[in-house]
């Protein structure tokens, strides 16, 4: 990788990149003229939906170049291409597969908004290659993949961020702050939640792949199948082979920010988790549209409620969490935050109004990380964004098993082998995780 420039370091979002910063901060970059040879270069794999999201939120940034695109559908390569050319007045070039890029000495650092199961070898051989790495939640498709994406992160001292945007949330951190400054006493319970509308997939039969989509590059390690429309875009993660439902999708989220608010940085001891496919039980879904997880990290107990097509909201709220100690209660919003006594009488509460502003803070924070060359300086380091991956996939593991398990932080392994055999799976030749 080429050194980044050492000219100019730019203005810390909100007056530090290693905290949580906030909106005025990065809104002064928009109007900053950058040098080219001082912007860091961006390739952007995978830019449908979110992935298309992240690339535009990078592409704003005036200190960034999106030097590529790369993605299997060339029609929404074109698109994305366009709408970079738009923003920035420069057109990026078109790949469709991200180990062209591998080699290209100008390109700093890749993002990757993929499916969940083309996560981990963009991430590791990007590692490889001397790039930093911003990818999308969960860390990997399985826990044996997130563990290989830290490793390589270790190993080649690169700059790795997970996309759980909320991390850097001004309001988060007070809410933190808030609550292990004692304000509700011993803080021993955490309750999150997902609530959403129903959801439901009629089976329809396979069919050819539409026309600019290389449907063997988007398999990757997953294996062999007919091409089928509901196991691609828009709701592969509702399959085994590419997602993890929506624990890993929304609920990833919801674990995240409550943990960070308890303040727990470490694995889970003990995990178990009921549901099942109960609203929707004959579609053509895999994951479940129910599952009650809990989790035991010793001192300390976090649930997770996800009810698909059920009512009403919890305290209110579709998705969210609440924190609960010896003298109150705190309420986590993807906006805010409100605090209450033990007689439930609201006592604090914080709103930055910068929820929907969360992305770019996020992004921003990964900016200045790359070029401090600090790793404590992300907000969401992969191995911490592994750690909420991991109470994810162990949920997951524990309802596919029907089993309490008790999970090894130092191995990542559990105590039961039916369980060990979800860790990760035999991946299609040509697309094995590398040794490292």
């Amino acid at each position: 990788m080429r050194s980044l420039p050492r000219r100019r370091f730019l203005r810390q979002c909100a007056g530090s990149a290693a905290g949580i910063t906030a909106a005025p901060g990065f809104c002064d970059l928009f109007g900053q003229d950058v040098p080219l040879a001082e912007k860091l270069q961006v390739a952007s794999i995978g830019v449908r939906g979110r992935g298309g999201r992240l690339m535009l939120n990078f592409a704003k940034q005036k200190d960034v170049q999106i030097t590529h695109i790369c993605d299997i559908d060339s029609v929404a390569a074109r698109s994305r291409a366009a709408e970079v050319e738009k923003v920035t007045g420069h057109r990026p070039k078109i790949v469709a597969d991200y180990r062209l890029l591998l080699d290209e000495e100008g390109i700093d650092a890749f993002t990757i908004g993929t499916p969940d199961h083309w996560h981990a070898l963009p991430t590791i051989h990007g590692c490889q290659a001397g790039k930093d790495v911003y990818v999308e939640k969960p860390d990997g498709h399985n826990i044996e993949e997130g563990k290989a994406m830290v490793a390589a992160a270790r190993k080649h001292s690169r700059m790795v961020q997970m996309g759980t945007q909320a991390r850097s949330a001004p309001w988060l951190k007070e809410a933190a702050e808030y609550v292990q400054g004692g304000a509700i006493g011993k803080v021993v319970y955490g309750r999150a939640w997902e609530t959403d509308g129903r959801r439901e997939l009629k089976a329809i039969p396979d069919s050819q792949p539409p026309a600019g989509i290389d449907y063997d590059l988007w398999l990757g390690p997953a294996p062999r199948r007919p091409f089928n429309l509901h196991r691609f875009h828009g709701t592969w993660r509702w399959f085994f082979d590419y997602g993890a439902g929506d624990l890993g999708n929304d609920g990833v989220h919801r674990i995240d920010y409550c943990r960070m608010v308890m303040g727990i940085e470490t694995m889970p001891r003990k995990i178990s988790c009921f549901g099942g496919k109960l609203v929707v039980p004959d579609d053509a879904q895999e994951w479940p549209d129910h599952q009650l997880a809990t989790y035991d990290f010793g001192g300390k107990l976090l649930t997770y409620e996800m009810r698909i097509g059920t009512n009403p909201p919890l305290l209110g709220h579709a998705e969210g969490a609440a924190v609960y100690g010896e003298d109150g209660w705190v309420l986590l919003t993807n906006s805010g935050w409100k605090a209450y006594d033990g007689k439930n009488k609201l006592v604090e509460e914080g709103d930055t109004g910068a929820g929907h502003q969360c992305e770019i803070i996020h992004v921003r924070n990964f900016i200045d990380a790359v070029r401090s060359r600090r790793r404590q300086d992300l907000n969401q380091e992969i191995y911490q964004g592994h750690v909420s991956s991991v109470l994810c996939h162990s949920a997951n593991i524990a309802w596919r098993t029907g089993k309490g398990l008790n999970f090894d932080a130092e191995t990542e392994t559990f105590d039961d082998a039916e369980a060990n055999k979800w860790l990760g799976r035999e991946a299609r030749k040509g697309f094995e995780l590398p040794e490292l």
